[in-house]
């Protein structure tokens, strides 16, 4: 039986079943040259670099996409994450991390695509991650810091935002333990770049890197973004990647 490209795949796992019987060739039919960089550039470049575990990379690139709402895509980069060592509890982790980070709509259009992938392998809803957990320590300093910088800048303009972001966000979605926290820092930092939201990207980052990400991990998911959101958002982002790097290297 002939592989499926990623795209391909995408098109039968979402539906277009008959867009993806020629094996993808249909995408060389309309955009050969896209048809080329997606598997010379992208298959066997990108996804083959240093730097970056393949299981991050999925990471990123699902996070990207549940975030700019990118939904042809979903099906094969689901799959492939999941074939890269993600499990279906951390799947289920980063689409409800981002209904907070990138809208409710978005989460839920996500949920659609991941539905009969799980079906497809045998995996229960009752073997995911519910919303009775035990959840990870707090850093009670850390967060009474962060409470009183948005108190400050904040309470008066929306107190119901600065509420929900202490109690759903702070003390509950930032503790649930279906993802570690470096990974829930490496997701939120993804979906602000691949939106182009750069403004919280310094305290995020910096979290994510405080979390255990590495400056060479964090250089090389803008690498990996620069495909999936866009080179003008990874542009936007550099420059405050940068002043973080430079700030914690001194």
């Amino acid at each position: 039986m002939k592989q499926l490209t990623p795209i391909a795949l995408a098109l039968t796992l979402s539906g277009n079943v008959a867009l993806a019987q020629d094996g993808g060739q249909s995408l060389d039919r309309t955009a050969p040259a896209l048809a080329a960089y997606d598997s010379n550039m992208v298959e066997s470049g990108l996804w083959q670099r240093q730097g970056l575990s393949p299981r991050d990379r999925s990471v990123v690139t699902v996070a990207t996409l549940i975030a700019r709402d990118q939904t042809d895509l979903m099906p094969s980069e689901f799959t492939r994450a999941l074939d890269n060592g993600l499990t279906p509890a951390e799947l289920s982790g980063i689409i409800t991390h981002l209904a907070f980070y990138a809208g409710w709509g978005n989460a839920v259009a996500a949920t659609r695509i991941a539905a009969p992938i799980y079906d497809a392998r045998g995996i229960a809803a009752d073997t995911l991650p519910g919303a009775d957990i035990t959840p990870l320590p707090l850093n009670a300093e850390a967060e009474a810091a962060r409470e009183a910088n948005v108190q400050a800048q904040h309470a008066e303009t929306s107190p119901g935002v600065v509420d929900y972001t202490r109690e759903a966000l702070f003390n509950d979605l930032w503790l649930r333990p279906d993802l570690a926290p470096r990974d829930r820092s490496l997701v939120t930092v993804s979906a602000l770049v691949a939106n182009g939201q750069v403004a919280q990207v310094p305290y995020h980052l910096g979290r994510a890197m405080d979390n255990g990400l590495t400056r060479d991990e964090a250089s090389e998911a803008l690498t990996q973004m620069a495909f999936y959101a866009g080179w003008p958002n990874v542009f936007s982002a550099m420059p405050v990647f940068r002043t973080v790097f430079d700030t914690r290297a001194q």
